[in-house]
């Protein structure tokens, strides 16, 4: 079967193709495009031979436009990058809780370091609002701390491992329940801007919000207004709203606030991976199979 790449070769990606028997083509000769652009270059029209859609990411809010302009299935990478998104979530979040933004250079910053530091270990409750396949991994993975759990999923369904599980309309229910939270939620109408100034209000004093979905789901003028006044401990973010962040935003200067530039999952880490994904979203497509992670572009994921 053949295949396309574009605008983006992925050398990566491509070997792994190749050593699957797949063959790299032309867009006009290909049966499915891996599109590995910005969603302002996507090819329109797109070619009648491309079968499917495949994009790198798991977020798709940056081509939702492109894909609800198309008749082919677009396929995701929900699934792929689990690990080390959540072992990135953790990172941010201890350095956050350890005060790390405070180191000086020097042993002085010891005491200022002590008077801000908190422990996951200690009784919490951590929110994961998004609690798909990163949020699952998170679970697992911060069991060895043993905090206690609260999910936020779409469905309200329960997950291994929280004790309390909430659909993502009743979100405004875990904000005073939970000492950190833990955004992975997909950007959608319902979702952008959910972290608010009500909803920092609910939050107890010590809570710090974590952002490894997208940089929208927080009001950014509202989670400076919240860090102003005390209404909650911190902030770590890899992403932004907007994004990157202005050089002279005064969220950088914020010692309470880690910032990461939106490298919870290298580009790396993507290049390397989406090949052998990609590969058995090809086969189940040749094999008249539904997409493995198909999309629904009237959900948003």
């Amino acid at each position: 079967m053949k295949y396309a790449i574009e605008p983006h070769p992925w050398e990566e990606t491509i070997e792994v193709l190749d050593a699957a028997g797949f063959e790299r083509a032309r867009l006009d000769e290909a049966s499915f495009l891996i599109y590995t652009g910005d969603g302002t270059d996507f090819p329109d029209p797109l070619p009648e031979n491309i079968g499917f859609v495949q994009i790198p990411s798991a977020g798709v809010d940056h081509v939702l436009d492109a894909m609800k302009g198309s008749s082919v299935p677009w396929s995701n990478a929900a699934g792929v990058y689990d690990n080390t998104v959540a072992e990135s979530t953790i990172a941010l979040l201890l350095a956050q809780l350890h005060a790390h933004r405070r180191v000086n250079g020097t042993f002085d910053s010891y005491a200022e370091m002590e008077a801000h530091t908190s422990y996951l270990y200690d009784d919490k409750t951590v929110a994961i609002i998004g609690a798909g396949g990163i949020g699952k991994r998170l679970i697992s993975m911060l069991s060895g701390f043993g905090p206690r759990i609260i999910a936020v999923n779409r469905s309200g369904n329960p997950v291994e491992g929280a004790e309390e599980t909430y659909p993502i309309s009743q979100v405004d229910k875990v904000w005073p329940k939970a000492d950190y939270f833990v955004l992975i939620a997909p950007l959608t109408p319902e979702t952008r801007h959910m972290v608010d100034a009500e909803a920092f209000q609910q939050m107890p004093e010590h809570a710090v919000v974590v952002n490894v979905g997208r940089g929208p789901l927080i009001n950014t003028e509202d989670l400076l207004a919240a860090l102003e006044s005390g209404e909650i401990a911190g902030a770590a973010l890899d992403v932004t709203d907007p994004e990157p962040l202005p050089e002279d935003h005064p969220l950088w200067r914020d010692q309470r606030v880690v910032i990461t530039p939106h490298i919870a999952n290298t580009q790396r880490s993507v290049r390397e991976k989406i090949g052998a994904h990609t590969v058995k979203v090809a086969k189940a497509f040749a094999a008249g199979e539904e997409l493995p992670t198909l999309v629904d572009p009237k959900a948003g994921y």
